[in-house]
């Protein structure tokens, strides 16, 4: 090989006297795919920020193309050509496609005027190359998640990129949009554009990159070709120890319990079109499905966040009316969202802030009870495990699992019935992974009903006692966990249509 494109020396960053970055080394070359992994806390994504800008290091060398550059912020990571996905999106919901790719760049006529058609135009050739079912003229706002991934991802293509950082780039995509993205990657490293894949899902790893570096605890662990190495030594480097593999636990006592959720001919303006299903106590009920099927836009409707416009929901035999979130908190029901930095956190307040908001109510008389709040938060940190130093920390300070976990424990805190699980394991590493599922094991055996969206097969094969398959706004198809035999199977059943 020949020089590197990218050289990252002795890398040291600290926040608040806390090193979480020391003296990595990280090298990439021309036209190569290199996965970068590591659990929560790994430091990979201080370190990508590192690269383009966001943050400063404290000590180290960065070269590009052989030649020392100093990168202080995103627009000196740009002028080198570095180009970054971010997992937590960038995107202004209330502008079109086409505003947000070019937004700050946007084309110009004669006097300084904007060239809306010229920025469109453009638009439309990435998006066809990406071969993306959305037009330049769409607002964010009104697409789902995994389109906002696939714009971000036509953002990133319309500069003039040499280094492409992906941060878990298919968490929202189907399997066809991925082997879609998986072959534009391709097209991209014929280019000679390099690309760093920052991601937890193994078979993609395996799939499409050539190196792989595995950070822990802020340090450099190994860097190895990806034919060097196996599933399992990966998962040790990045655990320190054989984490165990997810299967399937049989639980057939759950056919037998009380309907707790009754959904009939359910309907609203956004892409459910006559659901209907039932969730019986004590179990884990799995929604599979493309992107667009109706899967988030049945829990935003069952939480009371779009408005029905047709069917009715029945819980524990009775007819519920849910207007707001707030009517479906009332009715036991919990929601943990499919994007939890924007629509499960507030990222600025404390871990125990978060943990009490829905919770409010009942350690309020005049005033909230401090001493109560301080005991709730502190038994569900300690229950779920959430790494913190205190529960006075800011949330955003901390890993994505932790995040999640603190998602997780402010709903338990407030013991509802029925819980909604969308995409909870997206963009955390295996060992949170792990610790997720057996946790959505242990609320179902407590009796728990559980409704899990989810598009990690293997994930949803190991929890589920049921899964339903939606398309178009409807439930096509629903099978027993014994039916299926395979992640294959599940699979084609999810993209007959």
């Amino acid at each position: 090989m020949g020089t590197p494109i990218l050289e990252m020396s002795q890398i040291s960053k600290s926040f608040n006297g806390i090193k979480v970055l020391d003296k990595v080394h990280f090298e990439l070359e021309k036209g190569e795919v290199h996965a970068l992994m590591g659990g929560n806390g790994a430091g990979k994504s201080t370190l990508m920020k590192i690269l383009t800008g966001v943050y400063e290091l404290d000590e180290g060398q960065i070269k590009i193309a052989g030649s020392d550059v100093q990168i202080h912020n995103t627009t000196d990571a740009e002028s080198h050509g570095v180009s970054m996905i971010f997992q937590e999106f960038s995107l202004i919901p209330t502008l079109t496609v086409a505003e947000n790719i070019f937004l700050g760049r946007e084309p110009k006529k004669a006097f300084g005027l904007i060239d809306d058609k010229k920025s469109v135009a453009r638009t439309k050739e990435l998006l066809d190359e990406l071969n993306v079912d959305i037009k330049p003229d769409d607002i964010v706002a009104d697409l789902g998640v995994g389109y906002w991934q696939m714009t971000e991802i036509a953002k990133a293509l319309s500069k003039e990129t040499k280094i492409l950082i992906m941060d878990e780039p298919t968490s929202s995509l189907t399997k066809r949009e991925t082997e879609v993205l998986f072959a534009f990657i391709d097209r991209l490293k014929n280019k000679g554009i390099s690309i760093i894949y920052i991601s937890h899902r193994m078979d993609e790893i395996f799939q499409i990159c050539d190196r792989i570096t595995i950070m822990g605890d802020g340090r450099h662990i190994i860097t190895a070709k990806t034919s060097e190495l196996d599933m399992d030594s990966v998962i040790q480097h990045i655990a320190g120890k054989n984490m165990e593999k997810f299967e399937w636990k049989d639980r057939k006592r759950v056919s037998n319990g009380s309907v707790v959720l009754q959904v009939k001919n359910l309907k609203t303006n956004n892409r459910v079109n006559g659901v209907d299903f039932e969730l019986h106590q004590g179990e884990v009920l799995g929604i599979a499905g493309l992107m667009g099927s109706g899967r988030t836009e049945t829990m935003r409707a069952l939480f009371g966040i779009d408005p029905l416009t047709g069917g009715d929901i029945y819980i524990s035999g009775k007819k519920a009316t849910i207007r707001s979130p707030k009517d479906a908190i009332n009715n036991g029901l919990a929601l943990i969202p499919e994007d939890r930095r924007v629509q499960g956190l507030v990222l600025e307040h404390q871990v125990m802030d978060n943990i009490l908001l829905p919770s409010l109510s009942k350690i309020t008389k005049v005033l909230v009870n401090d001493k109560k709040g301080k005991q709730i938060s502190e038994e569900w940190v300690k229950k779920l495990n959430i790494k913190t130093d205190s529960i006075y920390k800011t949330s955003r300070l901390l890993s994505g699992g932790n995040q999640q976990k603190i998602v997780f424990a402010k709903w338990l805190a407030n013991s509802p019935d029925i819980i909604m699980l969308d995409e909870p394991t997206i963009g955390i590493d295996i060992r949170a992974k792990s610790e997720i599922i057996d946790m959505v094991r242990d609320l179902a055996d407590d009796g728990k009903s559980i409704l899990l969206v989810s598009s990690e097969m293997p994930e949803l094969l190991a929890v589920s006692d049921r899964i339903l398959v939606f398309h178009d706004g409807k439930v096509v198809k629903q099978f027993l966990r014994e039916e299926i035999s395979s992640e294959e199977d599940l699979q084609h059943a999810i993209q007959g249509f």
